[in-house]
């Protein structure tokens, strides 16, 4: 017999650690090659880690909840003599890819104390080092809300810089203060005052945040701290659509089996109208504007213990029935944790869609790094005023959907996301009936 160590997986490349949030096996129970063992949680990805040898589960030794650095040996897998494999015993699939002598792949190793951590002279925060340090784990980014500390302004002693728990508590036993370090509103994020921390009533009922949710929490209020955000709508009219997908559904699903919504139409005319606006597609790097040439849709889906957003790469090459394709599958395998960290990363456009629960319009939050995001609202019949052909006005049924579009007003301007949205009305209202 030969025992394997499973080990904590690099789900990214800037990803130094990962949350172990459920056991799927127990000590004894046995386990078949590529079969799930595990879940974890990163700020990109919830997965199920499959293991890539056959055997027993022999040890745990990361607890469920724990946040532990990757490569951490987190199990053992006891297999058949000469079944052993190298330490990634445990991996992604399809694996996530590993990069060489980048500090993030490298084994935990026992640090020495340091001193209490030293305030960090104003960085970008766009340097590999400065995105790891602002990812510590939840545990030490409460304590850090909790005494209105910001980790980013500190220089702690774990990977790249990292503040670990260790740091952080001696760093307020020490009494010290981070040099230029916001204050922390309630509820997580930096910038502003500090507020005080609610406290529960009797009959309240209190419970943690999940490792998604939390992570969701602070994107969202690093995202309003980022941008200048500014929000525009505008009516769409989807009866010509509507005809077409009434008209071409049973040939459409026949010939490729897949359901046709509307989504597919809608991802077809943005990802022309950031053809004709690219700054639409772009990024803010300091003083910088990075003008993005792949056109990567991200898709927000909802999901019962949070929201994802998989990437369609490249979705300007793909026809109709590609974006369908490309549209369900990721869908579907989001709402089963079969992602890889590949497939929600480097988007450059994202497109979300409350009106699936009924909502008529929204404001967005801008999916980070990006510069908009776009809110498409419930498509349903509407009694509209119309222009006659004899020059009197009439009321017909037409269906309609409000669209919302979040913009980055540091970079991108009312007119052009005016314009932008007025593009792609025009492109779905005239939609070709050969489009599909």
């Amino acid at each position: 017999m030969a025992r394997v160590d499973i080990i904590m997986p690099q789900m990214g490349e800037s990803i130094a650690e990962g949350t172990l949030s459920r056991w799927l096996k127990k000590v004894g129970d046995e386990v078949k090659r590529d079969e799930p063992i595990f879940e974890i949680s990163t700020d990109k990805v919830d997965a199920e880690i499959p293991a890539s040898a056959a055997g027993v589960l022999a040890e745990i030794l990361v607890k469920e909840g724990e946040t532990v650095a990757v490569q951490t040996v987190v199990a053992r897998l006891e297999t058949e003599k000469g079944a052993t494999v190298p330490a990634q015993a445990a991996s992604p699939s399809p694996a996530a890819p590993q990069r060489e002598a980048t500090p993030a792949a490298t084994p935990a190793r026992t640090q020495t104390p340091a001193p209490a951590i030293a305030a960090s002279r104003s960085v970008n925060g766009n340097s590999f080092e400065d995105r790891v340090r602002s990812k510590s784990s939840p545990l030490v980014r409460k304590i850090a809300a909790e005494h209105g500390l910001n980790i980013s302004a500190m220089q702690g002693t774990g990977v790249a810089g990292r503040v670990t728990k260790r740091d952080i508590v001696g760093f307020i036993d020490s009494g010290a203060k981070t040099t230029g370090a916001p204050g922390v509103r309630a509820g997580g994020g930096g910038g502003g005052h500090a507020l005080p921390m609610p406290e529960p009533w009797a009959g309240d009922v209190v419970e943690p945040m999940s490792k998604m949710r939390a992570l969701i929490s602070e994107h969202m209020v690093a995202s309003r701290h980022t941008s200048a955000h500014v929000t525009s709508f505008i009516e769409i009219d989807f009866t010509r659509v509507a005809r077409i997908r009434a008209k071409k559904r049973a040939e459409f699903e026949a010939a490729t089996g897949q359901k046709l919504t509307y989504m597919p139409f809608i991802i077809k005319a943005v990802t022309q109208g950031l053809r004709e606006f690219p700054v639409m597609n772009s990024s803010v790097a300091g003083t910088n504007v990075i003008y993005r040439k792949q056109i990567n849709i991200g898709i927000a889906v909802a999901l019962e213990w949070g929201l994802i957003v998989p990437v369609i790469r490249h979705a300007d090459d793909l026809s109709l029935s590609g974006i369908t394709r490309a549209l369900n599958d990721l869908a579907a395998r989001a709402r089963a944790k079969k992602l890889s960290p590949e497939e929600v990363q480097e988007g450059t456009f994202t497109i979300t869609n409350p009106g699936v629960f009924g909502s008529l319009m929204g404001t967005p939050i801008i999916n980070q790094p990006q510069v908009a995001i776009m809110g498409v609202g419930a498509i349903e019949k509407r009694p509209k005023v119309l222009p006659g052909s004899d020059g009197e006005d009439t009321i017909a049924i037409r269906t309609c959907a409000y669209f919302s579009i979040s913009f980055d007003h540091r970079v991108i301007d009312g007119a052009v996301a005016d314009q932008f949205l007025a593009f792609v009305k025009k492109t779905i209202e005239t939609f070709p009936e050969t489009g599909l």
